[in-house]
């Protein structure tokens, strides 16, 4: 950071988090996985870090969460590392829906029945077939070391309480799943695919973490504090580009619009975002909009972005 802009921020951040708090009144924490029900709906916090390690926290920054959704862009990087492109879009596509992140509508209407991105959940599913492994323990391990890794925490563990959850409310992505057999996608059995969906949706961090791993994505694959190079520059170009035109559900456009910047939400209300070049960001508030998106998140990021002139547009 340079060091009027870390004072900027360092100024403004407790407030302009103070100012979206209220925002949280007017979402919803989610409750169709029953286990996401018990988050605090009024919190939010921010944690910022740049190539240096030098980092800014706000408001509910210690909350820990479930990555959800946010999951599918590195485990999409993970498929790329494992298979190539070729591979990895012969099961899914490079396409927004323009419906829930959930439907399952287009895969019987369009031919040729493969998911229109790896950012939608069956899209997501079709990834998680084709992650590198013997059987499902050995995938799923692969996928928390990778996340490991990318955040710089050994610690990074699954909340087995939201797995199970997940795992026992999950019909309509059971449903996704036997479709996508059915339609030639999936490889391997749907149950053994599923499980290690439900578990990268699963793994508990915290908007350190998710700024950690953003750091990454903002310096093209390359942990900048390390120096280690972690992940080819060409599938975070892909990722980046997903993220931008499908990581926020419904509302990519608004937000490239508003925000400007390339981002992941999950309904745990966890928002991953970077400033390329310079800041990987994280960002939870657990109380979602319509769209399903953090509504306090996606309004501190709106502000911020604003105020510091970050739009990439």
């Amino acid at each position: 950071m340079s060091g009027l802009e870390f004072e900027q921020l360092q100024q403004n951040l407790p407030e302009w988090v103070r100012a979206s708090q209220p925002c949280s009144a007017h979402g919803r924490v989610a409750a169709y996985i029953p286990e996401l029900s018990k988050a605090p709906g009024e919190a939010l916090g921010i944690h910022l870090i740049d190539a240096q390690g030098h980092s800014l926290t706000a408001g509910d920054s210690s909350l820990s969460f479930t990555m959800q959704s946010i999951s599918k862009v590195f485990t999409l990087i993970l498929a790329l590392i494992d298979n190539g492109e070729e591979k990895v879009f012969s099961k899914v596509g490079m396409e927004p829906t323009g419906d829930n992140f959930n439907s399952m509508l287009k895969l019987e209407l369009v031919r040729p029945g493969i998911p229109f991105n790896p950012l939608i959940n069956a899209g997501a599913i079709a990834v998680s077939s084709i992650i590198g492994g013997d059987n499902p323990d050995e995938k799923s391990s692969r996928v928390l070391q990778f996340f490991r890794k990318l955040a710089h925490n050994d610690a990074l563990d699954y909340d087995y309480d939201v797995y199970r959850s997940e795992s026992d409310t999950a019909n309509l992505n059971r449903s996704m799943g036997y479709l996508l057999k059915d339609n030639g996608v999936l490889e391997g059995n749907v149950d053994d695919v599923l499980d290690v969906y439900f578990k990268h949706c699963s793994v508990n961090a915290t908007c350190a973490d998710l700024s950690r791993m953003a750091l990454v994505l903002a310096f093209d694959g390359t942990d900048p504090i390390t120096g280690a190079s972690l992940i080819p520059r060409r599938y975070v170009q892909i990722a980046k580009t997903f993220m931008t035109t499908c990581g926020m559900y419904n509302a990519s456009g608004e937000f490239a619009i508003q925000v400007g910047l390339p981002a992941k939400s999950g309904v745990s209300g966890g928002i991953l975002t970077m400033v390329p070049g310079r800041y990987g960001i994280g960002v939870v508030g657990p109380a979602l909009n319509a769209k399903g998106n953090s509504i306090a998140g996606v309004q501190l990021l709106e502000t911020i972005s604003r105020q510091m002139n970050w739009s990439l547009f």
